[in-house]
């Protein structure tokens, strides 16, 4: 069967799984049950690295991105782009080239269509790997973290993202979440996560993460990345905990700058640390490295990623972690700006990485580790310590006996009603209520029926019905509310401004959605006129809670921490009445003018 790219996903012959994998089974004689398959034997993974050449040991420690729906066939676009960036037409071109053992998905990629296409390409990404000599099955990853980060998206199901779930508060949910959302991956033929975000936010102006963090309280932290791992892990995909030694207080995005953290190494222990330790003795099968730099940890001057101090003086000696270590995409600025390119990988792996994530130049940085091998700075025994690693977590997720999806585990697993219905129960437990003065909440359809629903309207997270002022006013109509939807932008001009002004006359009330509002945001402008007008003014922060600081005058202030539809549609039951607030600050939001002085606590939240 050819990989077409169609949605029909069709299961592959058992001539076909049984010719690709006879070989690689004989090898490993592993026994098809998965209680086998979760306990891999070291000894027969080690004969298969010792058949394995050089360049296949090299290919191994990549995982690359590819552009394309299919394996074989992709548009003439991403054929084009795939030939500029990797100098090659297609994914079983990639994998044929450079026998790389792992591949990441991303929508910009035009991976990401549907889930029969997504399963379609990962079995087509399977066959051309099994297809060559001593082929081994790929590890196809994703960054499915729900909430800002989603690359999987409709119809599967959609979560609240972290910082929402950490206004929740419950592990049970996080667990849930974990275990639906690996299950759905799993049947797209994707078995490793690159989530949950492990970051302990304590910085407001984090540009990077921020959202993507659980919250601020180390503890809470902790317990919500264990319980998210175990769930995803017991769904049979990898969770890959991020992004080590701890991302959370940086004021620096390590795509485009590097960062530095400036924690002692007490503070690191009492905060950051705190979570990963938990990732560790929750059994976590990955972790992500960061490009930042802790001179308390490591004085070099070194990226995490690149610093062995780091990553196994800590990570692996001290923590006691002997899983796959992962670094961030190898393109980012943060890990690119001290060493070249080609010194990048190598180091990365004297460092004691394992897997080497999106290189901006795969040919420049695989034969930059050939080299360092036929030199001498790099062992081949040192690639078989990783490969061991890489090796078992492929044969613990049951990839070397399974490497296969079939249509039918797309249908039974991927947008369930039921999933569908668990992910709306989740989200109604996350919406924070922070401000409702004179007790305008709940909106009454007697007395605030006209709504006017205006703000921002940022990119819409993978596979959302997006913008969020439509999306909020259909939820709030559906609700039997009569609403309009007037978008104003994240730096609403003069002439805007005045238009939703004039529309707030028609309105019972208005609805504002704010995004990164900070002192000198034309949304705060936009709040205070609408305010004048004397209709009550309801602001939601669709990403950080931060916003509310910044709008005294707003009537009432809640935060739905994403603008994904799950948390819209959950934001929407609030504001009718059709459930009760229930999110507590997993932040403490600080004044605006005095950093210091608190405004609203850790854990701050009102209800009805």
């Amino acid at each position: 069967m050819h990989d077409t790219g169609t949605g029909s996903t069709a299961p592959p012959s058992r001539r076909t799984v049984l010719t690709a994998t006879a070989g690689l089974a004989a090898a490993l004689a592993l026994a098809p049950d998965p209680a086998r398959a979760a306990e891999p034997d070291d000894r027969r993974l080690r004969a298969l690295i010792s058949r394995m050449t050089l360049e296949e040991k090299v290919g191994q420690l990549f995982v690359m991105r590819v552009y394309g729906h299919s394996a074989t066939a992709p548009d003439q676009a991403d054929i084009d782009a795939n030939l500029a960036e990797i100098g090659v037409r297609t994914a079983a071109e990639l994998i044929a080239r450079y026998r790389v053992g792992g591949i990441i998905y991303f929508t910009w990629a035009h991976n990401t269509r549907t889930p029969h296409q997504i399963a379609d390409l990962s079995n087509g990404i399977q066959r051309a790997s099994l297809a060559q000599p001593r082929g081994l099955p790929v590890l196809i990853a994703t960054d499915q973290e729900h909430g800002t980060v989603t690359r999987v998206g409709r119809p599967a199901t959609l979560f609240p993202g972290a910082m929402a779930v950490g206004a929740g508060g419950s592990r049970a949910d996080a667990r849930t979440l974990g275990r639906i959302s690996g299950a759905e991956l799993r049947a797209l033929g994707i078995r490793q996560a690159y989530a949950p975000d492990a970051d302990v936010n304590v910085n407001p102006a984090n540009p990077v993460i921020g959202v993507r963090s659980f919250g601020a309280d180390p503890g809470a932290v902790a317990g919500l990345v264990a319980a998210e791992v175990r769930g995803c892990q017991e769904s049979g995909v990898a969770a890959t905990a991020k992004h080590f030694p701890g991302h959370g207080d940086t004021a620096v995005d390590s795509h485009y700058g590097f960062p530095v953290i400036t924690h002692s190494r007490e503070l690191w222990e009492k905060l950051d640390a705190v979570p990963f330790r938990a990732a560790v003795r929750a059994g976590i099968d990955a972790i992500m490295t960061a490009h930042i730099m802790v001179p308390a940890l490591d004085a070099s001057g070194d990226p995490a990623t690149l610093s062995h101090p780091i990553l196994t003086g800590i990570l692996r000696g001290e923590l006691g972690y002997d899983g796959v270590v992962v670094t961030d995409s190898l393109g980012m600025a943060g890990v690119r700006q001290k060493y070249g390119d080609a010194r990048v990988p190598v180091l990365a792996l004297k460092a004691g990485a394992d897997q080497l994530l999106n290189p901006p130049s795969l040919d420049l940085a695989w034969n930059a580790v050939r080299a360092a091998v036929h030199t001498g700075e790099l062992t081949e025994a040192r690639l078989d310590e990783s490969l061991l690693r890489i090796l078992r977590l492929k044969a613990k997720l049951g990839l070397l006996d399974r490497p296969f999806v079939t249509g039918a585990e797309v249908d039974r697993t991927v947008g369930t009603p039921g999933h569908l219905r668990t992910a709306d129960r989740i989200a109604d437990r996350t919406t924070t209520l922070l401000a409702n003065r004179a007790g305008l909440l709940p909106l009454s359809r007697r007395t605030h029926r006209r709504l006017l629903v205006v703000g921002a309207d940022p990119a819409s997270p993978s596979g959302t019905d997006g913008p969020p002022t439509t999306v909020l006013a259909a939820a709030l109509s559906a609700l039997g509310f009569t609403a309009t939807a007037l978008p104003t932008g994240t730096a609403p001009a003069p002439a805007v401004i005045d238009r939703a002004v004039a529309a707030a006359g028609d309105a019972d009330a208005v609805v504002v959605g704010t995004y990164n509002v900070d002192a000198g945001s034309p949304q705060r402008t936009l709040v205070t006129r609408l305010a004048a007008t004397g209709t009550p003014v309801v602001a939601l922060a669709l990403r950080n809670p931060y916003d509310v600081a910044h709008l005294p005058e707003a009537t009432a202030c809640l935060a739905s921490y994403s603008w994904t539809d799950v948390e819209l549609h959950a934001a929407a039951r609030v504001l009718a009445g059709r459930v009760r607030p229930h999110g507590r600050l997993p932040v403490p939001v600080n004044q605006p003018d005095n950093p210091t002085q608190v405004l609203y606590p850790l854990g701050y939240g009102l209800s009805y």
